[in-house]
């Protein structure tokens, strides 16, 4: 039984990996295209997300202890969306020009649709695995939060003509994530403590 529940679960994780690889590319593609801050910031998110999916494949078989620490280097990988934004925000300070509203909220939507069925797949694994698979199950949380977020700006941005609601929503994403990596190093550290008891 848990021989099959393990099979399920890395056939899941690898499922999540190519969709949100395949969609990095798309929505990589789009935020340079129109410039936005919020498609860039969302876009790494895609391709840390596909990393942290490969590692928990790769980890899987591992003990506690060394789950933990791969817990640990994952919760690292969760903080790049928030540096990569660093450079995102200095070039749009440096050219401010708003998005195409339009591919914005159309790019968000198709996101969304990817992160919403990466959380499904992943909500009934998410206790399993301690720190591994709640890093995939939080990344694809925050992330269709994230994805609602720049639909709307879209939005706003059509009507306002303005640059700041994709900035704000860029800086929201970075934060989120920053939040998540905390909540997984937290979780990895429970699990390197419980290994320590292990005799």
């Amino acid at each position: 039984m848990t021989e099959t529940f393990d099979a399920g679960l890395r056939r899941t994780v690898l499922i999540v990996a190519l969709l949100n690889l395949g969609y990095f590319g798309v929505e990589f593609a789009v935020a340079l295209k129109i410039g936005s801050v919020s498609l860039f910031a969302d876009s790494v998110d895609f391709l840390e997300d596909a990393s942290v999916n490969l590692l928990i494949v790769l980890a899987m078989g591992w003990s506690l202890k060394a789950r933990a620490k791969v817990g640990m280097a994952l919760a690292g990988i969760l903080l790049i969306p928030a540096l990569a934004m660093v450079w995102a925000l200095w070039s749009k300070f440096n050219t401010p020009v708003p998005p195409e509203p339009f591919a914005l909220s159309m790019t968000g939507g198709g996101a969304l649709l990817v992160n919403l069925s990466c959380a499904f797949m992943l909500a009934r694994f998410r206790s399993h695995s301690g720190s591994l698979t709640r890093a995939a199950f939080l990344s694809a949380r925050n992330d269709a939060f994230a994805n609602v977020a720049i639909i709307l700006t879209g939005l706003v941005t059509a009507y306002t003509l303005s640059v700041w609601p994709d900035v704000v929503v860029g800086i929201g994403i970075a934060i989120m994530n920053a939040d998540a990596a905390r909540e997984v190093w937290e979780a990895a550290r429970e699990e390197h403590k419980a290994a320590d008891l292990v005799p």
